[in-house]
């Protein structure tokens, strides 16, 4: 089984590999059809878009109380006997990344309501 590994990790990596190298060649056809008038103007936008690196901020916010409650929930798990390590890490990294998205919940909708209030002002 361990002659095994080192074929399937050649594999995954030449995959990969390929996909980058796939995606690469696709996105420069799409420029080449679009810098030379082929496409519609529709298509330019999409592809021209330009991102918006900090559309949602809430998002860093969501993602950060994730992973603090998945590290706290290590440390708890931590804490009790050999035997039950395991399972109490496993639960309690559930337990306490459902508590943080309900909290990331209530504050993403309070933020939504003071949005709509002071637009209806």
């Amino acid at each position: 089984m361990e002659d095994f590994y080192p074929i399937v990790g050649m594999a995954v990596f030449f995959g990969v590999f390929a996909y980058i190298v796939k995606i690469v060649s696709d996105n420069r056809i799409r420029r080449r059809l679009i810098e030379s008038g082929q496409i519609d103007e529709k298509i330019k936008y999409l592809y021209f878009q330009q991102p918006k690196p900090f559309s949602d901020p809430f998002n860093s916010v969501r993602w950060g109380l994730v992973l603090i409650a998945l590290g706290l929930a290590v440390i708890i798990g931590q804490q009790f006997p050999v035997g039950e390590k395991e399972q109490m890490t496993l639960s309690a990294m559930f337990l306490l990344a459902g508590l943080a998205f309900l909290i990331y919940y209530f504050l993403a909708k309070r933020e939504i309501g003071r949005k709509s209030s002071s637009e209806s002002m």
